[in-house]
């Protein structure tokens, strides 16, 4: 354990602020990686032509499934985009090329476990590679307003937590 574990008989607190910093930078991060991007994978998921039978409600749901990967992803990528100007755009842009892949993976995990509750046969596998096929084109076919979103995303996060009350000491 080391002095930034709290748990440590030798925390002490940080007297730069980097922490509390990059705490408010995961949360923020967080929350507007799922609001900008969710909708960019909604969008996906109801235009997708190769979907079995395009009822409404199963793609909100199976957008849905993506909140939890979106988030982690902007809560992890946060912290970078607070630091100079080359890690806010390498961040953006690793959010760019994130977003897909975290949105279809939380969507294969979502259903295989979905599926796999449900039935005993082997649909857990057809139903993952169909997310995975359709989610690859859904990324390629959505790829400038991912960008833009990420392009927000970096200049939000940057904006919030660089106007936060702590940080301006």
């Amino acid at each position: 354990m080391g002095p930034a574990n709290p748990w440590s008989p030798n925390w002490r607190p940080d007297p730069t602020g980097r922490r509390v910093l990059a705490i408010r930078a995961s949360r923020h991060g967080a929350f507007l990686a799922a609001v900008l991007l969710w909708p960019l994978v909604l969008l996906a998921t109801l235009t997708s032509p190769g979907w079995p039978d395009s009822t409404t409600d199963k793609g909100i749901a199976l957008a849905a499934l993506t909140w939890p990967g979106l988030a982690l992803l902007g809560a992890g990528l946060a912290p970078a985009v607070v630091g100079s100007r080359i890690d806010a755009v390498v961040a953006g842009i690793a959010l760019g090329i994130g977003a897909p892949v975290a949105a279809v993976t939380s969507i294969a995990i979502g259903l295989v476990i979905l599926v796999g509750l449900a039935s005993s046969g082997g649909r857990a596998g057809e139903a993952a590679g169909l997310v995975i096929r359709l989610g690859v084109q859904g990324a390629g076919r959505w790829a400038p307003l991912v960008a833009i979103a990420a392009i927000v995303w970096v200049v939000t996060v940057r904006r919030l937590v660089r106007g936060s009350p702590t940080t301006s000491s």
